[in-house]
């Protein structure tokens, strides 16, 4: 499982824009339960002349600034318990993604802007408000109180060091933006007084950049009455046009895909080349002669470290196999992978994580062509496993493979609880198979290994994506593969309850140098 996704656990919308009638602001409002989050600027409603008007308000000398912005906050103390429980992995393994997702609405949306995210340095409560329309509910966090304590800064106190900037072409995408850093240090700071970066975990404030968030202009009336009881903020130079009005989901929202979250992604694959073990080739680099070998060490159904080697190393030598059995003396190997010197007889293995061990080293056909070998795992004396395999030869082509496949899902169930954590495997075949009658009566028939296989699962009744491809550099929806093929793990706590679902594989072909999509996809359903 390569993704984790941490659902934001408090959010609210803070304004000091100008309630119906143009007398009062609500900066006093709260919005804390609201299924929507809204950022603005509103540029020129309240003008001198008309602020004039009403002698009990002062006058706004200049042009009124009427502003919104988000305050969203994550769990990470689950993400730090998770990561103690060993379900995400350590710091430089795991990248952390923020998602808000774009509500739509029925006003004019702004296009070509950017959005600053920036860390809050105060605490702060979500409250339980929901008007956002004539911000009758008044309560706190709201512009001019965090809790029962004021903001220093009316409209939100944040940090500096460490801002994001989110451009809006269109105005209407989605926010996917990568604050590893911040996660980081919010998860480091738990268990100091300050932490590295100073960052404690009060979560993101969203707003526009000053820029464009719309200024005023006072020249007294003592700053025209703290600009008309928005009790001071003055951004005096910034835009002088209206940016209205950039909605998001927020986590109270129906629509499960759609809460603001925390995406954790990190690289899980398994590439176990047992199955696929190449002898050398004078035509391969030195990378792609390399073959990795897995020894996955479980003790009454669960991976275990083995004791006396816990997370260091052991020795694996490799041997030629009659009937089954490791023959003659250990293979001298090449140097390369785990093989420190030229023909040496051990390659060293190395802990991948618990219970679980690897090597790579490579052979040549010249060496020796056998139809098996055998990897013994091995530490001075006690001998833990031996395994087999079957190298082949590096295949050659006269023409430009077309690589047509065939896949199926060998152990795919009607419907999967929200609990479950599952592991879906699939047997892959070329579409023009053509086996010999030795082949058809073997009951385990060889399946191909793709080394570069993503999934994608999309919720069948409206196609929504609801995990999509990661073909990216995290690799988060990777396939692995071992002796039995390709596989990969799911948390069916992604998925929301009570809808089918369906996978969809991609494989990368070399030969066209892009991603093809299968055709044969995987239905199931998940349940309460």
């Amino acid at each position: 499982m390569a993704i984790k996704r941490y659902t934001a656990s408090a959010d609210t919308t803070i304004t000091n824009a100008f309630e119906v009638g143009m007398t009062s602001r609500g900066s006093g409002s709260n919005m804390g339960y609201a299924d929507s989050l809204e950022v603005f600027s509103i540029y020129g409603q309240l003008s001198a002349s008309t602020a004039a008007a009403d002698s009990s308000t002062t006058m706004a000398r200049g042009l009124s600034q009427e502003l919104s912005r988000i305050l969203v906050n994550f769990p990470i103390a689950t993400i730090n318990s998770d990561r103690t429980a060993g379900r995400i992995p350590t710091l430089g393994s795991v990248s952390f993604y923020m998602r808000m997702y774009n509500a739509e609405t029925p006003f004019t949306l702004p296009q070509d802007f950017n959005l600053v995210i920036a860390p809050v340095s105060r605490s702060w409560v979500e409250g339980a408000g929901l008007d956002m329309d004539n911000y009758k509910d008044l309560g706190n966090a709201n512009w001019i109180n965090a809790s029962t304590a004021a903001w220093t800064t009316v409209g939100g106190d944040y940090f500096t060091g460490s801002n994001y900037n989110v451009s809006f072409a269109q105005g209407y995408e989605d926010i996917e933006l990568d604050i590893t850093d911040l996660v980081e240090n919010w998860v480091a700071d738990l268990s100091t007084a300050d932490g590295p970066g100073v960052y404690n975990s009060y979560g993101v404030g969203i707003r526009f950049t000053s820029s464009q968030e719309a200024f005023y202009s006072c020249s007294n009336d003592t700053e025209a009455l703290n600009v008309f009881t928005g009790s001071v903020l003055n951004n005096t130079g910034g835009a002088t046009q209206s940016y209205y009005t950039k909605k998001f989901f927020a986590r109270s929202t129906e629509y499960f895909f759609k809460r603001p979250v925390i995406e954790a992604r990190w690289d899980s694959r398994i590439e176990d080349d047992r199955e696929n073990f190449m002898y050398s080739s004078s035509f391969a680099p030195l990378l792609d002669n390399l073959n990795t070998l897995y020894f996955y060490n479980y003790v009454r159904g669960r991976l275990t470290d083995l004791p006396g080697v816990g997370t260091g190393v052991l020795n694996v030598s490799l041997y030629s196999g009659s009937a089954g059995i490791p023959t003659g003396s250990a293979l001298l190997l090449p140097a390369g992978g785990n093989v420190a010197t030229v023909l040496d007889t051990n390659a060293t293995g190395g802990w991948v994580s618990t219970g679980i061990y690897s090597c790579s080293v490579s052979i040549t056909a010249a060496a020796t062509r056998v139809l098996g070998m055998h990897d013994v795992w091995h530490s001075e004396s006690v001998q833990y496993h031996t395994g087999s395999f079957y190298p082949e030869l590096p295949p050659t082509y006269a023409a430009a493979p077309t690589f047509n496949r065939i896949t199926s899902c060998t152990n795919l169930k009607k419907s999967y609880s929200k609990r479950d954590k599952a592991r879906f495997r699939f047997f892959v075949r070329s579409k023009d198979w053509s086996p010999t009658l030795y082949t058809v009566s073997t009951a385990n028939n060889p399946t191909d290994c793709i080394t570069s296989a993503s999934y994608a699962i999309h919720r069948v009744v409206d196609n929504l994506p609801a995990v999509a491809y990661g073909t990216g550099s995290s690799y988060s929806t990777y396939l692995s593969f071992d002796k039995d093929g390709n596989y990969f793990d799911l948390d069916m706590g992604l998925l929301e309850p009570d809808y089918m679902y369906e996978i969809k594989l991609s494989y990368y072909n070399d030969s066209i140098g892009d991603w093809q999509e299968q055709l044969q996809t995987f239905k199931f359903r998940v349940e309460e």
